[in-house]
């Protein structure tokens, strides 16, 4: 049985679809390219909603950061998860039944920041969270078991989740390919069929 992130499952009243892609003209680099400035945006656009969305949506806020930028023709700028922005603290629990992947601290501006990744066996695939509060990874340890509906962590302010508005970034993933406590989170449009494969839509579990 799936069990929903938050607290409460996510409706009409008390969600809202954000569009971050780059149709978007009012986020401009003044915007995203300051996190003040972005966090007020994005604050403005919830009211006291839970935003959502992003998965697969070309966006522009990443070339702001350099880890996004391998060089020009490769440049990851496609979402692979589904974000939801809300206030940081906020609780995130357990969809499925799982275990302790791998975790870590992602450094660096525009990363991670604190990620917590989950293996689900009846499902077979993975679950990754990232942008959560450094507190979540304290006393956690691989393969420690995980039940649906259980509190996971908290979203993390800015100064610790990677200098983002707070938000959970929600994806899946069929094959870690090795990765541990991380896992790439944008594509480039070159990549974007094999990683629409191995990470698919969230909405759709």
């Amino acid at each position: 049985m799936i069990h929903h992130l938050f607290s409460e499952p996510l409706t009409a009243s008390n969600g809202i679809e954000l569009d971050l892609s780059a149709t978007n003209l009012e986020l401009n680099a003044s915007v995203y390219g300051n996190a003040s400035a972005f966090c007020d945006y994005i604050e403005a656009k919830l009211g006291a909603k839970i935003g959502y969305g992003g998965y697969l949506e070309h966006r522009v806020i990443y070339e702001s950061h350099d880890n996004f930028a391998t060089d020009s023709a490769d440049f990851r700028n496609i979402h692979l998860g589904m974000d939801f922005w809300t206030t940081a603290g906020t609780p995130v629990f357990a969809p499925l039944d799982g275990e302790v992947h791998s975790f870590q601290v992602n450094q660096g501006l525009g990363n991670y920041g604190p990620t917590i990744i989950l293996y689900h066996p009846a499902e077979k695939i993975y679950s990754l969270y990232g942008h959560l509060s450094s507190a979540d990874l304290v006393e956690l340890e691989v393969g420690s078991p995980i039940a649906a509906g259980q509190l996971l962590c908290h979203l993390g302010k800015p100064d610790e989740n990677g200098g983002w508005p707070p938000h959970l970034h929600f994806q899946l993933i069929r094959d870690m390919q090795g990765f541990q406590g991380d896992y790439p989170g944008v594509c480039s449009q070159r990549d974007l069929v094999f990683y629409a494969n191995n990470c698919p839509d969230p909405s759709t579990f």
